[in-house]
């Protein structure tokens, strides 16, 4: 699966959610059901990430054989950190989910800007 996002278009969060639920869908790996769900909210926080805090969009790739691997690349530089969240606040929290539910995850430079992934299925990478 590759899907472009624009910019700000928040929308785009749920039809991204339902492409990968029919990629996952077709998914033969142990315990898929319960690692779509997880990996259904890792995207959503990723790509949330990506149009809330950068410009320019992002592009989402998912790709699953032994294991689930999502990449979401936008063209903002520097590297996001994880953060704890305040009691009120309704951001701060989806790396956070990432470090906890990931089997693997990480952040990389991509020229202009950078392309944070995470992995699920079979364990640690």
């Amino acid at each position: 699966m590759v899907r472009k996002v624009r910019h700000a278009d928040l929308r785009a969060v749920g039809e991204v959610r339902r492409e990968l639920q029919q990629l996952l869908s077709r998914w033969a790996a142990p315990g898929s059901g319960e690692l779509a769900e997880v990996a259904t909210l890792l995207t959503s926080e990723l790509v949330t990430n990506a149009l809330v805090h950068t410009e320019g969009g992002a592009v989402v790739t998912a790709r699953v054989g032994d294991r689930l691997r999502v990449e979401v690349r936008d063209l903002a530089p520097g590297r996001p950190e994880p953060r704890a969240a305040s009691t009120e606040g309704t951001s701060g929290r989806g790396l956070m989910l990432v470090r906890s539910l990931a089997d693997a995850w990480g952040i990389r430079p991509e020229g202009f800007g950078k392309c944070v992934w995470f992995e699920l299925g079979g364990g640690p990478a």
